[in-house]
């Protein structure tokens, strides 16, 4: 049938719900309602070829409850004076509310809007603007205003989440609702209270003047004679980025690798530190100034995401060199390639002429789809070759090192 059904009807209704305007219409007294329906009706020859069909349409529509429907008197040349749909409306919010069955949601609705009204008034606007979000977050909407209430009173309180002493509150209810609590402590804060470069949801903590876990930084030393602990020539050390950022040692290389073997297994090399790679995170490291003093060789995969994470360590440090990430280490570990799960496709403006043509092979894919090569697969006489090359007897002992595994 091309004629609007009842079903038709109710889904036009419940498409005010889905997209909030039912909720909506009550946080801001919009006048949403009565609200007329779309109506497809038989056309004057339909009436007269498919009567019955007609009247059985009619008594359908009739069967809706809490639809206003106007009739008008059409007159056929044939058949005479009928009365036919010409409008349908829904008169009021508790008519459409009914006729899609969310009565208990929308009570539920209007209770979370009597707490917000009484306890944080300056989240209204937030409510109008995501009615369902505000719903579906019912469970828990008192909590999250006891939470909004007690950093309005406590700005920059400087002290762990955990330490938030608020009754029925934990600090995982808070990890686990971040997103939403940024949303609304922007709408109450003032701008003083916000870090707000501070954006994404894992900088929660810092956005809003909470103690964050210290950031770590695990690296070990290549050159026996910049050890930090004399009976440890290589040690595997792991420090928070505060304490690391004061170490100031005089080595004059840096190699930062993203795989744990690679950075176990690098040989001892005169002046050098190892630091395991946090793939895309660089923050901590920039905490440490005495790199920028220090020659910086960057290792990763050979795929988009490597050249990528390169891209973005040159913009905490832009004197960094990449190490056995060319065509020619590439090409030399040809039958160890794999496959990248996932490119990266957009323009990377901090590679070198060379890394820029390598880069752009692998994007589009010139060489091979999705085309990786993973820094474990390069062999460790291609490494120590590689080594001497980037410093001149630097390698003091070019056998991985046993006690550093």
């Amino acid at each position: 049938m091309s004629w609007t059904t009842p079903d038709q009807l109710r889904a036009q209704v419940n498409r005010l719900w889905d997209q909030g305007q039912l909720l909506t219409s009550v946080v801001a007294s919009e006048a949403l309602f009565p609200k007329r329906l779309l109506l497809k009706r038989p056309t004057s020859s339909e009436i007269g070829e498919r009567f019955d069909e007609v009247r059985r349409w009619i008594v359908e529509l009739r069967r809706l409850e809490n639809l206003r429907i106007e009739f008008r008197e059409f007159r056929h040349p044939v058949l005479g004076n009928n009365a036919m749909p010409a409008e349908i409306w829904v008169d009021s919010v508790a008519d459409a509310l009914a006729i899609i069955g969310k009565e208990r949601d929308f009570a539920r609705f209007q209770t979370l809007l009597d707490l917000t009204r009484l306890r944080a008034p300056a989240l209204m606007p937030w409510i109008s603007a995501h009615p369902l979000q505000t719903l579906a977050l019912a469970d828990v909407w008192s909590r999250l205003l006891d939470i909004v209430q007690w950093i309005q009173a406590h700005p920059r309180a400087d002290i762990y989440l955990r330490q938030i002493d608020i009754p029925g509150v934990h600090s995982k209810l808070i990890e686990t609702h971040r997103s939403v609590l940024i949303a609304l402590l922007d709408y109450v804060l003032p701008t003083e209270a916000i870090v707000s470069e501070a954006s994404s949801v894992n900088q929660f903590a810092r956005r809003y003047g909470f103690r964050d876990k210290p950031s770590r930084i695990r690296f070990r030393m290549l050159d026996p004679a910049h050890a930090l602990l004399p009976e440890l020539k290589s040690a595997d050390v792991t420090l928070d980025a505060d304490s690391f950022a004061r170490l100031r040692p005089t080595v004059a290389r840096v190699f930062i690798t993203e795989n744990e073997i690679n950075f176990l297994a690098l040989p001892f090399v005169n002046d050098a530190v190892a630091i395991f790679g946090a793939g895309y995170g660089f923050d901590a490291l920039a905490q440490a100034s005495w790199l920028s003093d220090c020659r910086i060789h960057y290792w990763g995969d050979i795929d988009t995401h490597g050249f990528a994470i390169l891209h973005q360590l040159r913009s905490r440090f832009d004197h960094v060199e990449s190490f056995l990430m060319d065509r020619s280490t590439l090409m030399e570990h040809e039958s160890l390639w794999g496959a990248e799960p996932g490119q990266v496709a957009h323009d990377l403006s901090r590679l070198t002429e060379s890394e820029s043509t390598l880069y752009d092979d692998l994007r589009h894919n010139r060489l091979r789809q999705r085309l990786r090569l993973e820094q474990e697969h390069v062999g460790f006489g291609w490494i120590a070759e590689a080594l001497t090359t980037v410093s001149p007897n630097a390698v003091v002992r070019v056998k991985a090192n046993p006690s550093a595994a």
